[in-house]
C-alpha cells in the first residue's frame, strides 16, 4: 500500500466545552477562528480553561489526518517539534500508539498547545494556539532522506504563513517522488497568504482541501464555483461545505456529496478525519464519490464525540464499514 507523510504543528490540544461565546469575547477570539497567542496570553487563556475541567488530547490538523490513516492500516509518518516536556512526551507517546513513524525534533522550548474552546449546542470551535516548539519547525529543520519512500505528502494550512518551509518541503517531496496535498486549515490564514498560495498551488500542488470559507477567502466564490476554479489549478480539488457535503471535482468531473446526519457534539477534527477517508480512498484507487463518501463517514464519526480524534473503540466497526465498500 502506498505511503503518507504528514507535516504540521505538533500540538497537544487543551479542550473546553461552552455555553455561549462570552468568554470568547472577553478574551478576544473571535469566533470559529484560529489565533495564534504569545506564551503571556496563554496563561490566561488557561486560567479560564483550568475552571472548566478541560480534557488534554495529543492533535495538531496534519497529526489528526495521518493518525486517521494509520488506523485504517496506513504505513505513515509525521514531521514536527516537540519540547521535551509532557506535553511533548504525550505527542510521541501517541505517535508510538498508532505506529506512525516520527521525524520529531525535541528542543529547548514549551510544546506547543492548543486552546480549544467549543460551543456544546453547534459544535462550532474557536482556537487559540500557543505554538512553542512547533513554531521552530523551519525549512532548515527539514531532512531530504525523511521524505523518500512517500507516494503522498501531506501539509496542514496553519504551516503556510512560514513560506520558506512550504515551500522547502514541496520540493523535497516532490525530488522524492510525492504527491503534494495541501489542506487549507483556517480561512484567516488564507487571507493573509492569498498570493502566496495563488503562486505555489499551480506550480506544486496536486490536491487541495478547503471548506466553504476558506474557498471563498481565497478566490471570493462560492463553493461550488470555488471548486471548479481550483481544479483548473490542480489535479483533485475538495471544498467542504460543514452540514451540507462537499464538494470534489478532478477535470471536468464534479460531484456533490451530501453529508450524514448526526448529532454533533465538536466539530473540531471534522476536516482532518474527513482528509483521512478521502486520501485512504484515494491511495487505494476507488472513484472519487467513494473517496468522499469515506472522508464524509470519518468525518461524521469525530464530530459525535469531543475531540480531534474518534475514540478507540470505534474503529473496529469503521475499518469494517470502510472495507466494505
Amino acid at each position: 500500500m502506498k505511503k503518507v507523510l504528514g507535516m504540521g504543528n505538533a500540538l497537544v490540544d487543551v479542550l473546553a466545552s461552552i455555553d455561549n461565546d462570552n468568554i470568547l469575547i472577553t478574551l478576544g477570539l473571535p469566533k470559529g477562528s484560529m489565533q495564534l497567542i504569545d506564551e503571556a496570553k496563554l496563561e490566561i487563556i488557561s486560567k479560564e480553561m483550568d475552571k472548566l475541567n478541560p480534557e488534554i488530547v495529543s492533535g495538531g490538523s496534519a497529526a489528526n489526518t495521518i493518525v486517521g490513516l494509520a488506523q485504517l492500516g496506513v504505513d505513515t509518518g509525521f514531521i514536527g517539534k516537540i519540547g521535551k516536556d509532557q506535553f511533548g512526551n504525550h505527542f510521541k507517546r501517541d505517535m508510538h500508539k498508532y505506529n506512525i513513524t516520527s521525524y520529531l525534533t525535541e528542543v529547548d522550548e514549551p510544546s506547543g498547545v492548543a486552546s480549544t474552546f467549543f460551543i456544546a449546542k453547534d459544535g462550532e470551535r474557536t482556537f487559540g494556539t500557543y505554538l512553542g516548539a512547533a513554531a521552530l519547525l523551519d525549512a532548515g529543520s527539514l531532512n531530504p532522506e525523511d521524505f523518500k519512500g512517500y507516494e503522498y505528502f501531506y501539509i496542514e494550512g496553519y504551516l503556510v504563513q512560514n513560506y520558506e518551509l512550504i515551500k522547502r518541503a514541496i520540493i523535497l517531496a516532490k525530488e522524492a517522488g510525492s504527491e503534494v496535498i495541501l489542506d487549507m486549515a483556517s480561512y484567516n490564514i488564507v487571507e493573509a497568504s492569498r498570493d502566496f498560495l495563488l503562486d505555489i498551488i499551480p506550480q506544486y500542488v496536486d490536491i487541495v482541501f478547503a471548506n466553504e470559507d476558506e474557498a471563498k477567502a481565497l478566490y471570493n466564490m462560492e463553493a461550488e464555483e470555488a471548486v471548479s476554479q481550483l481544479a483548473e489549478i490542480v489535479d483533485i480539488a475538495i471544498v467542504k461545505t460543514g452540514a451540507k457535503g462537499s464538494w470534489i471535482q478532478q477535470g471536468n468531473n464534479k460531484i456533490f456529496i451530501p453529508a450524514r446526519k448526526v448529532n454533533c457534539a465538536d466539530s473540531t477534527g471534522a476536516g482532518d478525519l474527513y482528509a483521512s477517508g478521502f486520501i485512504f480512498g484515494l491511495i487505494n484507487n476507488f472513484p472519487l464519490e467513494t473517496c468522499g463518501e469515506m472522508g464524509t463517514l470519518l468525518a461524521s464519526e469525530v464530530i459525535q464525540s469531543v475531540g480531534a480524534k474518534i475514540p478507540d473503540s470505534k474503529w473496529d466497526r469503521l475499518r469494517d464499514e470502510i472495507t466494505s465498500y
